[in-house]
């Protein structure tokens, strides 16, 4: 063991929301970060095209325990739940439209 826990499931009580019904979009942000705001955008319009998926945002910031639990050195980070809450994705920086709809394709 590496001496770090690695988290591979998040539930709604750690996220602060529920998960979606197929698919959930989690996006760690930060105030001053300009490619969190694209790529909110991206995983919000994603969400709103595909049914039972929702977009979790949260302020990396506020929560430095989860941040450490999944190692998260980058804003934005956007994590690829299944219905489970499952990570079954993971990408830093600001993803593509396609990227996102493939993700959840893997997903789902």
């Amino acid at each position: 063991m590496d001496g770090q826990a690695h988290a591979d499931r998040l539930d709604a009580a750690q996220l602060g929301a529920e998960l979606g019904e197929r698919a959930t979009l989690v996006q760690f942000s930060t105030a001053f970060c300009q490619p969190c705001r694209a790529t909110r955008r991206t995983l919000a319009e994603v969400a709103g095209m595909v049914e039972g998926v929702a977009h979790v945002e949260i302020d990396a910031e506020a929560h430095l325990t989860l941040v450490r639990d999944l190692d998260i050195s980058r804003t934005p980070t956007v994590l690829v739940l299944d219905a489970g809450g499952r990570i079954v994705r993971r990408a830093v920086g600001q993803p593509r439209t396609a990227d996102v709809v493939a993700a959840l394709g893997r997903a789902m």
